[in-house]
């Protein structure tokens, strides 16, 4: 199939973002790429035969080499050089990338042998739409590339032609080039049946209707798609706000897209109608219950984009109180800080615990005097015929009346108490008498 003059482009989604393919070996050749992805510029079918050449950028050299020479790449960590079939790839495109790229090769007598120029365009969104069932519902961003799968394949179609808002915008043959009237901003790849608009507008949008002929001018197929371009989503924002009864108001707008959606999903689940008391998962401005909290996200969405943020929410300092006072049930959310319901006297009960463990402490160390000071009474033997006589609890008490000055032992009223007598041990022979906690008292 013959090519088309000037562009062949082809976008392919792969796993590191869109691949964009651009045939550069025309002069003044358009290019595209997706912001973010990989273009891959076709400069020339062979480097290998040229004894020098160099690509520039904005008149800056990204690439140079010569025969039998390793190329030389200024953008090594973003572009690579494949000489044996003249490609020049750049990664990561940014919009800086976009603007003319010049291409130079010279003979070895330094002479000028080629110069040509092609146009690169970073856009933001590449947006896919299969058109082969009539009626297909296609969206494109503000800005981006849309590819419509027109068909399978043209190369068998004699006749065919695609005109938008009743204007052909396409149009070729089984025996004739396609002729494409937006150069600038289209392309056409007969042989997978794609047709890609790039740097889409507002007025790209409408109906885009196909019509397919055979050798005899008979109609074929006459089948239409909608075109809708949408400006895409670029942000998102997050805002909460509690409540006076602790609930949590959260409000999710987006920047710059058109017909936005929302939903919501907490810690990582879809947010569920129980923990809202109003607004739904799918609106911008939402409610949340009390005891609600977690990881909170919002996404944002249209039909070419979406964008999400995310917060961490807690319970704005609440407590939920459930207790009777006076005959009356208090079940409600209060502010933490401010509640004086439902408190427990902590300090009354604190001051009753602190007394009853005095008191016990108290009866504790009287009960332990007592036992010592009845392991320590005095016992007082005496022998009284075949009996001993047990004197205890004896006291000398001073005589209050006299202050004479009289030697010790002298005048001394002993005092005996708590008598008892026993029968003797037959086993022992002599006892001691014992006297103990003898004390003083004075004569009157």
């Amino acid at each position: 199939m013959t090519s088309v003059i000037g562009l062949l482009l082809m976008l392919i989604t792969v796993t590191d973002g869109v691949v964009t393919h651009c045939d550069g070996r025309q002069n003044g050749a358009q290019c595209y790429g997706a912001l973010g992805g990989t273009v891959s510029l076709q400069l020339m079918d062979d480097f290998s035969g040229i004894y020098r050449y160099q690509l520039k950028a904005k008149n800056v050299n990204v690439l140079s080499g010569r025969n039998n020479t390793p190329p030389v790449i200024i953008m090594k960590d973003r572009s690579s050089f494949i000489p044996s079939n003249g490609t020049f790839w750049i990664h990561n495109l940014s919009r800086n990338d976009s603007g003319e790229y010049e291409l130079q090769t010279f003979d070895s007598n330094g002479k000028q042998t080629e110069n040509r120029t092609l146009q690169l365009l970073v856009q933001g969104v590449v947006t896919h739409c299969d058109g082969r069932q009539n009626g297909a519902q296609c969206y494109g961003a503000l800005g981006g590339t849309v590819s419509l799968q027109l068909m399978d394949d043209f190369s068998g179609i004699h006749r065919y032609q695609v005109k938008a808002k009743n204007v052909t915008v396409l149009s070729g043959g089984k025996k004739q080039q396609p002729v494409i009237m937006r150069k600038d901003r289209s392309s056409f790849i007969p042989s997978n049946g794609t047709f890609w608009i790039h740097n889409l507008s507002r007025n790209d949008s409408g109906e885009y209707r196909l019509t397919t002929h055979d050798s005899n001018g008979k109609l074929i197929e006459n089948r239409t798609l909608q075109l809708l371009v949408q400006a895409p989503v670029s942000s998102v924002s997050l805002v909460s706000e509690c409540l006076s009864q602790g609930e949590m108001k959260v409000s999710c707008s987006s920047e710059g897209g058109d017909s936005p959606q929302y939903r919501w999903t907490l810690n990582g689940k879809s947010l569920t109608e129980a923990k809202l008391l109003s607004g739904n998962k799918q609106t911008n401005i939402i409610t949340l219950k009390q005891h609600v909290s977690g990881r909170l996200v919002c996404s944002s969405w249209n039909h070419v984009s979406s964008a999400s943020k995310e917060i961490n929410i807690n319970n704005c300092g609440f407590i939920y109180i459930d207790c009777t006072i006076n005959g009356t049930k208090i079940s409600k959310w209060v502010f933490k800080e401010n509640n004086t319901l439902c408190v427990e006297p902590t300090t009354e009960k604190q001051s009753i615990m602190v007394g009853v463990l005095s008191a016990l402490l108290i009866f504790l160390l009287v009960g332990i005097a007592m036992i010592c000071t009845r392991k320590k009474t005095p016992i007082v033997k005496a022998e009284v015929g075949d009996q001993e006589l047990i004197y205890t609890d004896v006291r000398i008490v001073k005589q209050q009346s006299k202050k004479l000055t009289r030697k010790p032992c002298e005048d001394v009223d002993v005092e005996y108490g708590q008598v008892k007598f026993r029968e003797r041990p037959q086993h022992m022979d002599t006892a001691a008498d014992v006297y103990a906690m003898v004390q003083k008292r004075q004569g009157t």
